[in-house]
């Protein structure tokens, strides 16, 4: 069951945000620096309701989509820096944030596809059981 792995992931990321925004090299810190949080939230609100057997299909799904796009999204840190300075410095805090929200999002959407796939298996094992 993948409620408790969305919660932690859903809590890192928020970890992420909130840390990220309060460490920040610019002040006062800009919003977007809170942006890891936000999909954190989102997990973390997917996760507690995958706890009803009646949402969890449709509530994971939608959880490994809010993950897929937050892969995506913390690339945009990286190619903000890249845009402004030319350079990329992977130690900056901003960076540091968006690399964070890839590798947590990463892990999280392949634990799903993963756990997708068992589920899959195990549904065609359960009616190949039934039919005979």
């Amino acid at each position: 069951m993948m409620a408790w792995p969305t919660l932690i992931c859903g809590a890192l990321l928020v970890l992420v945000g909130i840390v990220g925004y309060g460490t920040s090299e610019v002040q006062p810190p800009p919003v977007t620096a809170l942006i890891p949080a936000f999909f954190g939230a989102a997990l973390v609100v997917c996760g507690a309701l995958a706890f009803n057997d009646k949402l969890r299909k449709h509530v994971m799904h939608l959880a490994a989509m809010v993950g897929l796009l937050g892969a995506v999204g913390g690339f945009m840190p990286l190619i903000r820096q890249i845009n402004k300075t030319g350079e990329f410095d992977p130690v900056k805090r901003s960076a540091i944030a968006g690399e964070l929200m890839i590798v947590v999002c990463v892990v999280f959407v392949g634990m799903c596809v993963n756990s997708f796939i068992q589920a899959k298996k195990a549904r065609k094992a359960k009616e190949a059981a039934g039919a005979v």
